[in-house]
């Protein structure tokens, strides 16, 4: 039956109740003709009352209704147990035979590769093996490295599925290993994660400072001779200051001259595309204003952002990832067919974003309750049985 669009499931479900199409009209206080032509697929069942009020009447759960394939396993628990226990292991032993390094960067560029698309399951499958093998890599510069980005990578996919403490775990121990290199740039790189990963906690003025003091690091002249991603590290740093400084009371001007640096950063890194650019600045700028209260302002800036050329070249996963964001701010605006949307918007983006990721659920099942969201945030809302 899962596989039954929705009106012959209500056709189903009524004849085991024993109903006839105008027994079963008459107690929705529907026509018999209304009840034909939903059965029939004529007419789709877009409001959630409508949906409630059968399945009550059919005795059966919405979900069930709804849902277009029983709930399988957390496909990501597996990879979550397997990165617990591998930052358990305190002694790992150095190999006779050690991670060929290329072979280990082209690894470490895959699972870069697999975040940004938003496979977070795959990607916690992927990591725990990664963390040992780069852990037994012979020690050097090349090695210390990498080991800086799995780490990083491990914060990033643990915050995902809502591991806030392992994930604060993965960051420290990467920025403990980026430390010792004695390389600021390094460093920089391994508070990125750092900083969300206090963010993700609450801890909102740790991660203000703390990203902070590395972009200062980074613009002192003690730290000549920059690398050819400086503005992309700095206005990175940047952005996960004005973040955190954002999620609670405090400058709202500070936040603004924060956002405003870093495009000065993205002006001289260019318009190209990655992670960090002008369109990255600007959805954090969207997301900075929700965050302040300023609504109207963020959704002149979202209509804005996702308009122009640079936001097809954000990542998967940032584009999805800032989706949802905007989906909460249309949630607390009151606005739950935008919020609807925005979420949709999202899951075509990329599924594993609204799939993978827990605290997604509580946003879907707020927006699912409003009769004003689109029919298919219902459909995903039983599809993640959270209706």
């Amino acid at each position: 039956m899962n596989e039954l669009p929705v009106g012959r499931r209500v056709a189903q479900w009524r004849v085991r109740r024993n109903m006839t199409q105008q027994q079963f009209a008459d107690r929705l206080g529907k026509s018999k003709s209304w009840v034909d032509k939903v059965e029939r697929g004529v007419r789709r069942l877009e409001r959630m009352s409508n949906l409630r009020e059968i399945a009550e009447t059919l005795r059966i759960d919405l979900e069930v209704l709804l849902a277009e394939q029983p709930q399988q396993p957390d496909p990501a628990a597996a990879g979550v147990e397997g990165l617990r226990v591998a930052l358990a292991r305190y002694h790992v032993e150095g190999s006779a035979r050690p991670p060929d390094l290329p072979e280990l960067r082209t690894r470490v560029d895959h699972a870069e590769q697999t975040y940004r698309h938003a496979r977070h399951s795959t990607l916690l499958a992927l990591l725990p093996g990664l963390l040992d093998a780069t852990r037994a890599a012979r020690p050097g510069r090349a090695a210390d490295h990498l080991l800086v980005d799995v780490y990083g990578l491990v914060a990033l996919a643990l915050l995902k599925v809502d591991q806030g403490e392992l994930a604060w775990l993965a960051a420290d121990r990467g920025m403990a290993a980026a430390l010792a290199t004695n390389d600021p740039w390094v460093a920089a790189a391994a508070t990125v994660p750092l900083a969300q990963a206090l963010r993700h906690g609450g801890r909102r003025q740790s991660a203000t400072e703390v990203a902070l003091v590395a972009a200062h690091r980074l613009t002192s002249p003690r730290f000549g001779g920059a690398p050819a991603g400086e503005p992309f590290l700095l206005g990175t740093l940047l952005i996960q200051a004005a973040l955190a400084a954002a999620a609670g009371p405090g400058d709202e001007r500070g936040v603004r001259e924060l956002l405003d640096q870093a495009g000065a950063a993205a002006g001289d890194a260019g318009a190209g595309g990655g992670s960090f650019g002008r369109a990255a600045v600007e959805a954090a700028r969207v997301v900075a204003e929700s965050a302040l209260g300023e609504v109207t302002a963020a959704t002149v800036g979202h209509e804005r952002l996702v308009a122009g050329d640079g936001w097809r070249w954000l990542p998967t996963e940032h584009r999805a990832a800032y989706l949802l964001d905007v989906a909460r701010a249309y949630a607390l605006a009151g606005d739950m067919l935008r919020a609807g949307r925005a979420v949709l918007e999202a899951e075509r983006t990329a599924r594993g974003e609204v799939h993978d990721r827990p605290a997604v659920r509580d946003l879907v099942a707020a927006v699912a309750r409003s009769d004003a969201t689109p029919p298919g945030l219902l459909r995903l809302a039983a599809t993640l049985h959270v209706t």
